[in-house]
């Protein structure tokens, strides 16, 4: 039908274009209608002879209705057609979760679960005949140490605290948001690796500052590390920790540059780069290249830092790298004060859909491997693990933590709270809410003290949430969660909990070569002085 409907369009508003404006002699309203379908018209004659679109050669006007639905395609599936356990990268029901528990209203569901309990892969957490009572104060008890012997300005933190966003692939506003919901909730803001802007400083929420390949806050104008700068914001009073960023899940092993159109004042101030010039971040570090240099690294970072809590960030990749800093760790003694996982599930403004669909090994494969690496070389109780990975609940919260993590962070369930739609265009300066935009006439949309409110609520009520589940397990705190809480179903007739699912290691038992037969052979394949390994 429309072959035949094509041929009529441009004869069709040239008729409409001579009636409407023969009308017009009687009717001065027609003189809008010949406007608008002269306007039509010619679209038409121009969309018969462009060289760009095949669809408007064939398809005069009627093809921009294509466009049009391509544009706007995502919206119409994720509020019309999609059902409430359906969507990616976040469902309606995740979603509406964490669109209610930021806006503090009801959080609860009627008429049983939407999920199919008898499916593979559905996960539950054991509970007890005899549940703890609540804490008077969740957010208050529900908090670990970070910081080693070495430390003498350790940090206390939430068990769940906001992952790396940079300011620049988020708003000022929306780095004021999370900041000030950070001061008020008593939880850190991760500062993500584009520096420590002032949005970042001035509400004073606890701070974890990253550090990626660029050095961005602490480097020389050739973009090499500066001890000196370093030094000097490291001493900032809310930077509570420091994070080494060697690689992200969403990403892993991919740099980026920000073009010079981009880098603005604000940002060429945070960054410690020119104003108007394009601005690297690479994929390595150039201030070490073997497992012996991070840890050293690590050690220089404390000292010069006054011996605040130091740490690194990653996604794992090839585990005989990993194995490698363990077993530099055995040979200098030096230890981060934390080390964070991150999993190839995890989110970034954007990333070539390669790397986002298939590079990083996921939060639970990669989560398991540090937790057993630290164990079997003895160091586990010295080093705290963080996970990060579309962990937005406390259901979610409670598996990492019984994998083995002792803390979760979360970038998009802040993001949430921020008011988010999912709208997925992060990388494209038009965020319709204000959260991931430099266009400050979108940012203004959103509002730092309304949203600052929602950031406290969404953590407060995650929090208090986690406490629930914590209790209902017979558990007083997240700290005890083991894998033996949480079980899988692997078919019809098979489940299993996570201690008979996964490999733990015993303490040691890395170092006495008595791993299984794959990850033995990692770790004897590890250099604790290169990452380049021969295999």
């Amino acid at each position: 039908m429309i072959h035949e409907i094509r041929g009529l369009v441009i004869p069709t508003l040239f008729i409409l274009t001579v009636a409407a404006g023969l009308g017009a002699l009687t009717y001065p309203v027609l003189w809008v209608v010949a406007a608008a379908t002269g306007a039509l018209a010619l679209l038409g004659v121009y969309d018969r002879v462009q060289p760009r679109h095949s669809i408007l050669r064939n398809y005069p006007v009627l093809g921009h209705l294509r466009f049009l639905l391509e544009d706007f395609g995502p919206e119409l599936h994720q509020y019309i057609v999609e059902s409430n356990t359906m969507g990616a990268p976040f469902n309606r029901d995740r979603r509406s979760l964490m669109y209610a528990r930021a806006k503090g209203d009801v959080d609860k569901k009627a008429f049983g679960t939407e999920l199919n309990v008898y499916g593979n892969g559905y996960v539950w957490l054991t509970h007890s005949i005899l549940p703890k009572p609540m804490p008077k104060d969740p957010v208050a008890h529900l908090r670990i140490d970070l910081g080693g012997p070495a430390c003498t300005q350790p940090y206390s933190a939430s068990v769940y605290n906001i992952s790396a966003m940079s300011f620049g692939s988020l708003s000022a506003n929306a780095v004021l948001a999370l900041n000030e919901g950070a001061r008020r909730g008593d939880f850190a803001h991760n500062t993500g690796e584009g520096g420590l802007s002032r949005y970042h400083r001035q509400p004073g929420g606890d701070l974890i500052w990253q550090v990626g390949t660029g050095y961005f806050g602490c480097r020389n104008d050739d973009g090499t590390f500066s001890a000196e700068r370093f030094a000097e914001t490291a001493a900032t009073e809310a930077v509570r920790a420091i994070e080494i960023k060697i690689s992200q899940g969403a990403k892993p092993g991919h740099g980026g540059i920000l073009p010079g159109g981009k880098v603005s004042a604000e940002i060429a101030e945070a960054r410690g780069v020119p104003i108007g010039q394009d601005c690297l971040s690479p994929s390595g570090h150039s201030a070490f290249d073997t497992p012996i240099g991070l840890l050293e690294f690590v050690a220089k970072l404390r000292e010069l830092s006054g011996a605040k809590p130091i740490g690194f960030k990653l996604c794992i990749g090839r585990p005989e790298e990993f194995f490698a800093i363990c077993k530099a760790m055995v040979e200098t003694e030096l230890l981060p004060d934390f080390i964070v996982v991150d999993g190839g599930e995890g989110g970034t403004g954007a990333a070539p859909i390669e790397f986002s669909d298939h590079l990083g090994t996921p939060l639970k494969e990669g989560l398991l491997l540090v937790h057993n690496a630290l164990e079997g070389i003895g160091v586990r109780d010295k080093v705290k693990v963080g996970a990060s990975g579309k962990l937005t609940s406390a259901f979610e919260m409670a598996g990492a933590l019984a994998l083995g993590a002792d803390w979760c962070n979360s970038a998009r369930g802040f993001m949430f709270a921020l008011g988010c739609i999912q709208a997925q265009s992060c990388h494209t300066n038009t965020c319709p809410v204000g959260v991931t935009t430099q266009d400050k006439s979108l940012a203004r949309a959103l509002v730092p003290a309304d949203k600052a409110t929602r950031v406290r609520n969404y953590h407060a009520n995650t929090i208090h949430a986690l406490a629930e589940v914590l209790g209902a397990a017979g558990l007083s705190h997240s700290s005890e969660l083991r894998p033996r809480h949480v079980v899988q179903r692997l078919g019809p007739n098979h489940v299993e909990t996570y201690d008979q699912l996964y490999e733990y290691f015993e303490t040691g038992q890395l170092l006495e070569g008595r791993a299984s037969a794959t990850l033995q052979r990692f770790w004897d394949l590890a250099s604790p002085k290169s990452f380049q390994i021969e295999a």
